[in-house]
């Protein structure tokens, strides 16, 4: 067999290769002849193979492109440049390019002095390169591995160049240390890939890779731009306690379950814009330096900002089941477009004006519509504003109908614009043991829900607190009723304005810190007009207090008869002198059923019309009627003056 050089055969290797088991149509093995031989290092005769391997020293250059290797032959390759001091393999460049390992390919603690060359490289088993240390680069590209592939703590003083190879198993870069860049361009792994502490001293790019299992990235720092654009990640993505010095970009990227990016700091931009997150995305502590636009996101779970600071003008766009903003601070001014979530802003720091508002449309990215797998209900609800400055918080189209207001600083300053909706009373005929109770319509805390659910004798409907929490009483919710009242009057919305006054005297008339007596006063302006809000109640009084005045004038109000005036005079000389008296009136006896005429009943109307109008009647009146009409003159025009406020406070503008 003599050494042949590239044919024009499209599968033939650019160098010298061995033919072995060729045909016409095959080119057979294209391992690169070992000269001065015309065969690889696989097909030598043991005599040639000897005689080769002993001719290496520790350092030399290896060239095995497209070789068949065994476990075996690559363990006598390696041994053939072991230094005895050290007890590891050294290596000067080493190439593997579409070498066949038919084993595994253990290059553990191995010292390359110069390129590692495994592009295309098909390796049956695991590659194993833990603790190596290659001081040129490292290139897989294209590489094929059906195990798995083991580099922790490898250290790869140049570039590591995994473009579009495809490892059935785990990758595992734990500890591992890049010098230059490390390229996963496109690259196919089945199950997990691990770099945790790793530091990549340039890029990183993972775009259009697709990860089986998880990655993991957790305390890696790496030092220019990274890339996940495009990348499609099966289980979770850890990125905690990493560090990115330059830009990073998840555009389009998909993951399967959760991610994680808790005190991670983006040196860069961070650009998440069309990411689709399966489970829950936690941004806890995260230092946003320089970040503009964090999303369109989606996240079928939880988007947690928890403690997360945001140094810059900032806009989030996420759909997600519920967006965790506890004691995130905003250094600039935010804007949050939101679908879908329930927002908890307990105890975030608003520096500057911060909106929520509610998207109307699904997001878009490229011009394509994000999908929102798993979400169903696009409203976005606010959970608690809890130690919010709400002097800088604007919500626009938010549900507050479970919102907890208690604890908001500048409640009153609280700026709402579009649809929004907070809890409501308990609607229908709801039962109190045995008596009926029906709740008048009207705006409500929260909160209010939680404590009147706990009350022993609360009729039905109210929805009670969460589990392990504590219901707010009455004197702790009637400021919070008076700010938001004061919100709604500034922002010239009466109506609502009304309600919230309702609701705080409601407060004030059940606290405990109030006195006695202010408090039965406070009952009593409720039962007669609902705080001078509920016209159908003071009307309703009104009503019943003429009928009861027109009943009490008909049987001892009005006299038995009109009295007759009489007239008596004095004749001195042609001079008359007449004197007029009235008779005074009588009390009507007989029957109380002859009392109830129509006569009595159209006197006793007119007298009962004019005292709610603050006029006599100019009826004779018996004692009984004089004191009634008084005190016809005090009640009815106040009750009328009531549900004339109540009908004021619903039309006002």
């Amino acid at each position: 067999m003599t050494a042949t050089s590239p044919d024009a055969n499209p599968d033939a290797p650019p160098w010298p290769y061995c033919r072995y088991g060729g045909t016409a149509n095959d080119v057979g093995c294209r391992g690169l002849i070992v000269e001065p031989h015309a065969a690889c290092l696989a097909h030598l005769g043991d005599v040639e193979r000897s005689a080769y391997l002993a001719g290496l020293r520790p350092g030399a250059d290896v060239d095995h492109r497209g070789t068949p290797l065994s476990q075996e032959l690559l363990r006598e390759l390696l041994d053939a440049v072991t230094d005895p001091r050290s007890a590891r393999a050294h290596l000067g460049h080493a190439r593997f390019g579409l070498a066949e390992f038919t084993g595994n390919a253990d290059f553990g603690g191995a010292e390359i002095a110069g390129d590692a060359d495994f592009a295309q490289a098909e390796i049956n088993g695991d590659a194993d390169f833990t603790r190596a240390v290659i001081a040129g680069n490292a290139t897989f590209a294209g590489a094929r591995m059906r195990g798995d592939a083991q580099f922790s703590r490898v250290e790869i003083r140049g570039n590591a160049q995994f473009d579009g190879a495809k490892v059935d198993g785990h990758v595992q870069f734990a500890r591992a240390a890049i010098g230059g860049y490390a390229w996963f361009v496109g690259v196919e792994i089945g199950r997990d890939a691990q770099f945790p502490r790793a530091r990549i001293g340039s890029d990183t790019w993972f775009a259009s890779a697709s990860i089986g299992g998880n990655i993991q990235f957790g305390g890696a720092v790496l030092g220019g731009d990274t890339a996940f654009r495009g990348a499609a990640v099966v289980g979770d993505a850890q990125f905690v306690g990493a560090a990115f010095a330059g830009d990073v970009t998840f555009r389009r990227a998909t993951i399967g379950g959760d991610a994680g990016f808790g005190e991670v700091t983006f040196g860069g931009d961070a650009r998440f814009g069309g990411v689709t997150i399966a489970g829950d995305a936690t941004f806890g502590r995260v230092l946003f330096e320089h970040v503009a636009t964090v999303g369109p996101l989606v996240c079928t779970g939880s988007l947690d900002l928890t403690e997360a600071v945001f140094g810059t003008a900032v806009t989030i766009e996420a759909a997600a089941a519920t967006v965790g903003c506890r004691r995130t601070r905003w250094a600039s001014t935010a804007v949050l477009r939101l679908r879908h979530a329930t927002v908890d802003l307990s105890d975030a720091v608003l520096e500057y004006p911060v909106s929520i508002t509610a998207q109307a449309k699904p997001f878009t990215q490229d011009g394509q519509e994000v999908p929102e797998t798993g979400l169903t209900d696009p409203r976005v609800r606010a959970a608690s504003l809890r130690g919010v400055d709400a002097a800088h918080l604007v919500l626009t189209d938010v549900d507050l109908t479970e919102c907890l207001f208690a604890g908001t600083v500048h409640l009153d300053q609280l700026r709402l614009d579009g649809l929004y909706a907070f809890a409501t009373t308990p609607t229908g005929l709801r039962r109190r043991g045995w008596v009926p109770v029906r709740w008048t319509p009207r705006r409500t805390l929260a909160e209010e829900h939680h404590w009147r659910a706990g009350r022993p004798t609360c009729a039905g409907g109210w929805v009670p607190a969460p589990d392990g929490d504590v219901p707010l009483q009455p004197a702790a919710l009637a400021p919070v009723y008076r700010q938001l009242r004061k919100a709604f009057e500034d922002g010239k919305h009466e109506p609502g304005a009304a309600d919230f006054y309702y609701g705080e005297m409601e407060m004030r008339r059940h606290a405990h810190d109030i006195p006695r007596s202010e408090r039965a006063l406070l009952t009593t302006y409720w039962a007669l007009s609902g705080y001078g809000l509920r016209a159908s109640r003071a009307l309703g009084w009104l009503l019943g207090g003429m009928a009861t005045t027109v009943l009490l004038m008909m049987l001892w109000g009005l006299p038995k008869d009109d009295p007759k005036p009489q007239s008596t005079g004095t004749l001195t000389g042609r001079r008359l002198t007449l004197t007029t008296t009235g008779a005074e009136p009588v009390n009507p006896d007989g029957p109380y059923r002859e009392r109830l005429s129509t006569k009595r009943f159209e006197k006793s109307l007119r007298v009962v019309i004019n005292s709610v109008a603050f006029r006599s009647s100019g009826q004779n009146l018996t004692t009984a009627g004089n004191y009634t009409e008084m005190a016809s003159r005090l009640v009815e025009p106040a009750l009328l003056g009531l549900a004339v406020l109540a009908v004021r406070g619903r039309v006002k503008r």
